[in-house]
């Protein structure tokens, strides 16, 4: 039994009380898995009270509106206890309550003390309907401009203003004011990509945002980067400062005759100095350094100068810089940056060194799947041990610079969670009585990877193997298919749907988006969503349909492919994708029964890629007994079909000719 006050008073936690809290108990109950909040938030309402705010907002993102954030980014989670990767907290000077999502209700009622209420919501209506319930028109609502996307403010704007409510921007995060223990800034230098990996050096980059600039009919004089994928591309740079992905925090400005880039400058060498020209001024390409602080300051005194107009991405750019560039006319917005649409098009040399890449991470996941074939009957295996077997794999492999995300390792109803990861307390043992599910994802210098493969040790049941050939076929359905240049991905999307839609099927997810050359594994602004841009030569993007049944089983099959042209009968300027992942699917959940011979062919004719591929690495790498795997497990449907079929015939004619010599005799 351990104590702690909870809202001015002691409670007791006891250790046989279950794994969620319970606030309505006398005394409430709390797992040990909760944080006491009661300190931070008395020190948060202080702060609130010393700039006149009366609530004030927490979201669960970083300045840079990134996918994953620092642990000096957790905010949300600190002041919550709540770690959920999605989420909002609200505090007033006498309530705190969390939104969030389905997928972290129960989450958060093991790890929140009873100082907070949970909202089973995500939508800002909800909390701006809550704020004005909670909240009188004379008071202030308080946030960190940083913290919020353009549309955010706007979205809350649209809820709070007729209810005269209004927001308060507060530069200085009033949390980061009470946070005595703050992770602090990795002490890691940036580092450079090395030359094998880089066609276009960091000025052509420049040059080209540039040129488009120039082109550009409302003519803007800057660029303002905000995402971190932004200013680390153009300069070829990379970092440590979030899980996952190689960025660090950075803003650029870029004119069309000078650039400042916005970095903790301790971090940068001397050599990266003389890299970026750092110490030359005021030519075009001399990179000025600025401290990452510095960034709202320069932004105003540049927005003072007459005749400017700086050109954002509106769904990377924060508010804080948002709300300096007035007035209007000073102003020239697009969803994406020009650096944003420029690096979704991998050049040559990017296109070849993610594909080579793809070749490397596969050996690691032939790897897991067939040590799981081995020992899995044995049940010692947990979901744990194979998602840290799989990263173990790709550590071995050259360039490896860890995992590209989180490894999701799920069997049975764990898999039915489309975006679960194991934990101690969560992971299963694996059997062959249930579906596996393993969705990973490797960074090399010179790329980054994500597939996901569905497999099944045992006997699958016949709804299992139809629903694990439907998701197939709608991977089959995009990867085949051929489009004219410019086409959005969300006009293709419901192939992906469509063999789950005919028998009563579908998933809830997306289905696909783009991948990084050793950058973000979610990278925008390709896939297939309304919000995507449309599809070109040399991009690259997932197609991963999906389908889970709840309480049960889930299923994904998931490819990385890259675009390039079709060679058609009569129209030029045609595209399809190239499939660059190159591990076979689970045979024994394949249905070909169910499949059209143009979904058989492809699948052959990829086996047979891989085959080519997967057999020169392995052999390169000494992989004797993977590579009889993998030849195992990519022979062709269709011959061994026919296969099958002459066997059968030959057994038929055999027993018949048997039959009747006994007749005979």
């Amino acid at each position: 039994i351990s104590f702690f006050p909870i809202s001015g008073s002691w409670n007791v936690i006891r250790a046989d009380g279950g794994s969620e809290r319970n606030c309505s108990a006398i005394p409430p109950y709390l797992p040990s898995t909760v944080v006491n909040t009661t300190l931070r938030l008395q020190a948060l309402r202080e702060a609130m009270s010393s700039v006149n705010v009366s609530a004030y907002i927490i979201p669960g993102t970083d300045a840079h509106l990134s996918e994953y954030i620092a642990p000096r980014d957790a905010r949300m989670a600190f002041m919550t206890g709540f770690t959920g990767s999605a989420g909002t907290a609200v505090v007033t000077l006498n309530k705190a309550v969390l939104w969030t999502d389905s997928r972290y209700w129960v989450q958060a009622e093991r790890q929140m003390d009873c100082n907070w209420e949970l909202e089973k919501d995500v939508s800002i209506s909800s909390i701006a309907d809550w704020l004005i319930r909670e909240v009188s028109d004379t008071d202030n609502i308080g946030f960190d401009p940083f913290l919020f996307s353009i549309q955010t403010y706007e979205s809350y704007s649209y809820n709070l203003v007729p209810a005269k409510l209004m927001l308060k921007s507060i530069p200085d995060n009033l949390v980061d004011g009470v946070w005595t223990d703050r992770p602090l800034i990795p002490p890691d230098n940036l580092i450079r990509l090395p030359d094998r990996v880089v066609e276009r050096t960091w000025q052509m980059k420049v040059e080209h945002i540039r040129t488009q600039m120039t082109d550009n009919p409302y003519k803007p004089t800057a660029v303002l980067l905000s995402a971190l994928d932004e200013t680390a591309w153009l300069f070829n740079l990379r970092g440590s400062d979030v899980p996952y992905n190689p960025f660090f925090y950075s803003y650029t400005l870029l004119t069309l005759n000078e650039i400042w880039l916005f970095v903790h400058k301790d971090r940068v060498t001397e050599d990266l100095k003389l890299y970026l020209n750092s110490t030359c001024f005021p030519l075009a390409h001399c990179v000025q350094l600025l401290e990452y602080e510095q960034v709202r300051v320069m932004l105003k005194n540049y927005m003072t100068t007459s005749g400017v107009k700086v050109w954002i991405g509106t769904e990377y750019t924060n508010y804080a810089l948002y709300e300096l560039i007035t007035p209007e006319e000073k102003l020239l917005t697009s969803a994406y940056s020009p650096v944003l649409t420029t690096k979704a098009v991998k050049d040559e040399t990017e296109q070849r060194i993610l594909r080579d890449a793809h070749v490397r991470d596969a050996v690691a996941v032939i790897q897991l799947l067939m040590w799981l074939e081995k020992v899995v009957p044995e049940g010692k295996e947990t979901e744990m041990t194979a998602a840290y077997y799989v990263n173990e794999c790709r550590s071995k492999q050259k360039d490896s610079r860890g995992p590209s995300f989180e490894t999701i390792s799920a069997s049975g109803p764990n898999a039915a969670l489309a975006h679960y990861s194991p934990s101690n307390a969560t992971s299963r043992k694996l059997t062959v009585d249930e579906m596996y599910l393993v969705d990973s994802g490797g960074q090399y210098l010179d790329g980054t990877t994500d597939i996901t493969r569905t497999v099944h040790w045992g006997i699958p049941t016949d709804m299992q193997k139809e629903a694990f050939t439907r998701v197939l076929m709608g991977n089959i359905e995009i990867s085949r298919t051929i489009f004219p240049s410019g086409t959005k991905g969300v006009n293709m999307e419901m192939l992906g749907r469509r063999a789950l839609w005919e028998v009563g099927l579908n998933y809830g997810h997306g289905t696909g988006h783009g991948v990084g050359n050793y950058f973000g594994v979610h990278e925008w602004p390709v896939g297939f969503q309304g919000n995507n841009i449309p599809f070109r030569e040399g991009m690259f993007t997932s197609i991963e349909p999906g389908y889970y049944k709840e309480n049960d089983f889930g299923i994904r099959i998931e490819d990385v492919v890259v675009i390039v042209p079709a060679h058609t009968k009569y129209g030029h300027n045609y595209l399809t994708f190239e499939t660059v992942s190159l591990v076979p699917y689970d045979r024994k959940l394949i249905d070909t029964s169910l499949m059209s011979p143009q979904q058989l062919q492809w699948l052959d004719n990829y086996y047979l890629t891989i085959r080519e591929l997967m057999g020169d690495e392995l052999d390169r790498q000494g992989l004797t007994e993977e590579k009889t795997w993998m030849l195992k497990h990519t022979v062709p449907f269709q011959s061994a079909t026919a296969s099958a079929a002459v066997s059968s015939l030959s057994l038929t004619l055999t027993a018949l000719a048997t039959a009747l010599l006994h007749i005979l005799l």
